[in-house]
């Protein structure tokens, strides 16, 4: 069985930093690519990040570009999202999802998907 959890929101000020775990269980990073997606309430939920072994890729939303890192640990089986430069538009709740072999910016092809968790920039 596939599980994502994603960890580490909460309330920051503007300029802040963040760094999110991503946890996953029964899927190989070898096989599948794993993204951070966010949503505000009222709008479309959004790829914020993503990366894949398969192509050696890591993907950016022009947002976050600069400011946001993702990275992963085979041996925790844990993706990271750290959060540098936080904005208030940055604020969101944050999921980490699986979809197969390459990055999507495509939210629905996300096949797994994990509980979000509340990221909060203050101005």
């Amino acid at each position: 069985e596939v599980q994502l959890q994603a960890f580490g929101g909460g309330l920051t000020q503007t300029g802040g930093s963040l760094r999110l775990p991503c946890e996953a269980s029964g899927l190989s990073f070898d096989d599948y690519a794993i993204a951070w997606l966010r949503q505000v309430p009222g709008k479309e939920r959004e790829v914020v990040s993503c990366i894949s072994r398969s192509d050696n890729t890591r993907y950016y939303a022009d947002s976050v570009k600069g400011r946001f890192t993702i990275s992963d640990d085979n041996a925790k089986n844990q993706v990271y999202l750290q959060m540098n430069n936080l904005k208030p538009d940055d604020t969101a709740v944050y999921y980490c999802g699986a979809t197969a072999v390459f990055c999507t910016l495509s939210p629905p092809e996300y096949t797994f998907w994990g509980r979000g968790t509340l990221v909060t920039v203050s101005s």
